[in-house]
């Protein structure tokens, strides 16, 4: 298996799950089930509501986003 390129939203996956100690699924799921669609929103959302840091909030939602197309 390959590592994810280098911007790659999933490269930030390890940290994610180190950092705040929930599986990144558990986001994938949180970020689904909100009633946002928007991609600064939810990054938003993730920010205040969940004590994200940008950069994690804003690779968990793209990610997300991607795999709802």
């Amino acid at each position: 298996m390959t590592a994810p390129a280098k911007g790659d939203p999933t490269s930030y996956f390890p940290a994610i799950e180190k950092k705040y100690g929930r599986p990144v699924q558990e986001w994938i799921d949180l970020i689904g089930s909100s009633p946002l669609t928007k991609h600064m929103e939810l990054v938003g959302w993730l920010k205040t509501e969940h004590g994200l840091g940008h950069g994690h909030a804003n690779a968990l939602v793209a990610h997300t986003l991607a795999s709802k197309k």
